[in-house]
């Protein structure tokens, strides 16, 4: 890299609009969505789809609640060509779906587009050629007049050929392409004059696409240039002002998003941002940006997993785990200090029965809503803490763990998994816990207990094994667990009393378990826990008061 970067690279020329009004807007309802996967996202492809690969993308467009979706390039190749004439011979548009078509400015790539139309029942033919400096200069060694007449005659031919399109309701649009590089003042003239070939109206309107075909400056910028247009060029109520970014600065969101509050009516994006170089912009995070904000974005992605899976099998592409919204990390959280915020969250949120507009630490939006469960939100690494581990045991086994028992075992299980040195899986988890608590049968097992209790006080007579032999039990108190204590106690186990006991079912039916939780004191201060299962819930505490015993051993 340079160290003096100014003598090759220099900043992007501001837009002059010192009264600028986008900074005071709000965002209150969602544009128009078009979809360029098939086209724009398939270029962008090593390996293109085939027809069958864009139809089941296609069909699961249509079924998020895409309107308008541009189904390819037909002048582009023959597979181009045969898609759209699938769609429309074998009725597979639905009638509120209207298909877009890309096309050059050139008179026989124009012919083969309109003729790859012919009986579709609504279309948008997307007329573009490249108007910035460097297209002008390099590409075209064209003047600006003559940049001009490329995109004058392009709308002439097009305009020739709409009465092939008989019964078909066509919009058109045109895109000064690389717009974004553009001078505004240019940019409004090339516009205009193919505005005066079409004749646009209110009630006929034309889509006027301003693409950030590469970013060259920060979103603001792009927002000036979208007001400037908005503001000066002629007839604009005859006009759909469409945007279309892409992500060379990482921030091809932010573009749209700004681009919206300076006056544009649609967006064109593919899904996950896939497209040239860093990709196109991500419809589907603008339009969950508008979600989280109270705002219907008229698309449907309350499945989204499943059109994470249909995207990465018909393209290839992969996902980022981080990806917002879609990635499969996105709602989960590792740090402790999170996944407590969050256990907290939700538990609040489910206690007031959703009723409450949602406000849960680290969750910008319901993972619900996307078709995500809460047992993703938090998972257990190294890094977590003893409310994650916590969250996890209750919700994958029902295993409620007293909080002072939190704070015993979510050190010992950090430690274990530190030792691991990766994520662990809730069953091996549960695994853990079984291992440090529920398992402990040495050096005290059970082998028989039995309570008998007239006038408040419990006589129980109880079999334990103990470095290998049998030991016979007897004691009394007010209550199975105080008098098996007391039975413990007259036959050389540390003198210790319970401080802590919850019990709870684990599931329901006839073979339902009880887990039971004690804590005990010792006469040195100690504290610990233990933990039995059974089917009966009696033994179950027993079982808990020789875990405690054992750990303490």
């Amino acid at each position: 890299m340079l160290s003096n970067p100014s003598s090759k690279y220099r900043p992007f020329p501001l837009i002059q609009l010192p009264d600028r009004q986008w900074p005071n807007r709000s965002l209150t309802h969602a544009p128009i969505w078009c979809s360029v996967d098939l086209r724009d996202g398939n270029q962008a492809l090593a390996v293109p789809m085939n027809v069958a690969q864009k139809l089941e993308m296609f069909q699961a467009l249509v079924k998020c609640g895409f309107k308008e979706i541009e189904v390819g390039f037909p002048a582009a190749s023959n597979t181009e060509f045969a898609f759209n004439r699938h769609l429309i011979e074998e009725g597979r548009i639905p009638d509120d779906v209207t298909i877009q078509v890309l096309v050059q400015a050139r008179e026989d790539l124009i012919e083969r587009t309109v003729e790859s139309l012919i009986g579709a029942k609504r279309c948008i033919i997307h007329l573009y050629n490249s108007t910035s400096p460097a297209q002008r200069r390099v590409v075209f060694g064209k003047t600006k007049e003559e940049i001009v007449q490329i995109a004058r005659q392009g709308a002439q031919w097009i305009k020739d050929r709409l009465p092939r399109l008989k019964g078909t309701e066509v919009t058109l649009q045109y895109s000064p392409e690389s717009f974004s590089a553009t001078e505004v003042e240019f940019a409004k003239e090339i516009s205009e004059a193919v505005m005066d070939v079409w004749q646009p109206t209110p009630q006929r309107k034309m889509i006027l696409n301003l693409p950030d075909t590469v970013e060259v400056a920060m979103p603001n910028v792009y927002a000036d240039q979208i007001e400037w247009i908005c503001r000066n060029i002629r007839n604009r109520e005859s006009l759909i002002i469409s945007l279309h970014t892409h992500n060379d600065r990482g921030t091809g969101v932010a573009a749209t998003e700004l681009g919206l509050l300076a006056g544009a009516d649609r967006v064109e994006g593919t899904l996950f941002g896939n497209g040239e170089r860093t990709g196109n912009l991500d419809i589907v995070i603008v339009a969950m940006n508008l979600y989280m904000h109270g705002i219907a974005p008229g698309l449907d992605f309350s499945r989204l997993s499943e059109l994470l899976e249909m995207f990465e099998h018909c393209t290839g592409m992969t996902v980022p785990p981080r990806q917002p919204y879609a990635g499969e990390l996105v709602f989960t959280a590792f740090s402790g200090s999170h996944q407590d915020a969050i256990k907290k969250g939700l538990a609040e949120w489910e206690k007031n029965g959703g009723k409450q507009h949602w406000d849960v630490p680290y969750l910008a939006v319901d993972p619900s809503d996307l078709g995500r469960e809460y047992r993703e939100v938090i998972r257990v690494n190294s890094q977590s803490g003893k409310g994650g581990v916590a969250y996890l045991l209750e919700s994958e086994f029902g295993i409620e763990l007293p909080k002072d028992m939190q704070r015993e075992f979510g050190p010992i299980a950090n430690d274990l998994v530190d030792a691991l040195g990766r994520e662990v899986r809730a069953d091996e988890l549960r695994a853990m816990f079984w291992r440090e608590y529920v398992e402990r049968t040495t050096p005290w097992e059970l082998i028989h207990f039995h309570a008998d209790g007239v006038d408040g006080i419990f006589h129980c007579r109880a079999s334990v094994r103990n470095a290998g032999r049998e030991v016979k039990l007897t004691g009394e108190g007010n209550g199975p667990i105080a008098g098996f204590v007391h039975a413990l106690a007259t036959n050389g186990v540390p003198a210790f009393e319970v401080t802590n006991f919850k019990q709870h079912s684990l599931s329901s039916g006839s073979e339902a378990s009880a887990i039971a939780y004690i804590q005990i004191k010792l006469t040195d201060g100690r504290v610990k826990w233990g933990a039995g299962v059974d089917t009966n819930i009696e033994l179950a505490s027993i079982k808990a008061v020789l875990s405690a015993v054992n750990r303490a051993a």
